[in-house]
């Protein structure tokens, strides 16, 4: 089984992580942030990445701290879990739609991190998350995951539709990417033999 456990504890956040690549979409998420919450739970559900996530942070001061380290640690689990990379399928892509709008995700597990953010909401907050904070998440999230990350809502008016069809659209994106590729199980998906750095 393709697992990792990882624990980040600062000043500011103490977190505990634990995936399952392998899993079925099985999610025990406490962030103390109702929203948030509810996209990991997306991101678990639709990836089939079993995914826990015990996150405390200095929630008095404000939503960012927790935020960025939850993205951190879970970026961290996903490239622990991947190990050297052998026989994985290394790139996803995934459309989802959401009623009126529609969001577009491009990933590569290249050892590489780089993030396109082309969204934009109408609405400070949602429930009760900064929504300035969606981008950061993606960006530390594909940092210490060392993913290569394209998102883009292609249309869409509803705040709440507009993130949550990205979520979706990362999570369909990962589940291709993480896959096992059968007629490859044995070898590292580059001309490199290794993931990281130019190939």
């Amino acid at each position: 089984m393709r697992t990792a456990t990882i624990r980040r504890d600062t000043t500011e956040t103490q977190i505990l992580v634990e995936l399952n690549l392998d899993g079925a979409g099985v999610y025990e998420v406490s962030t103390g942030i109702g929203f948030l919450d509810h996209m990991l739970e997306q991101l678990s559900r639709h990836s089939l990445i079993d995914l826990k996530v015990d996150a405390k942070g200095d929630l008095h001061i404000d939503q960012h701290h927790t935020t960025e380290d939850t993205a951190i640690a879970i970026g961290e689990a996903l490239s622990k879990a991947l190990g050297d990379r052998k026989g994985i399928t290394r790139y996803g892509h995934a459309y989802a739609p959401m009623d009126e709008t529609l969001s577009r995700v491009a990933l590569d597990i290249s050892g590489r991190p780089f993030t396109v953010w082309r969204a934009e909401f109408s609405q400070k907050r949602l429930g009760d998350f900064d929504t300035e904070l969606f981008e950061h998440w993606f960006q530390s999230f594909a940092q210490a995951a060392g993913i290569t990350l394209h998102v883009e809502t292609l249309h869409g008016r509803n705040n709440h539709h507009i993130i949550e069809s990205i979520f979706k659209a990362t999570a369909r994106a990962l589940r291709t990417a993480v896959e096992i590729d059968t007629r490859k199980a044995d070898s590292v998906p580059s001309t490199k033999g290794t993931l990281g750095g130019a190939d």
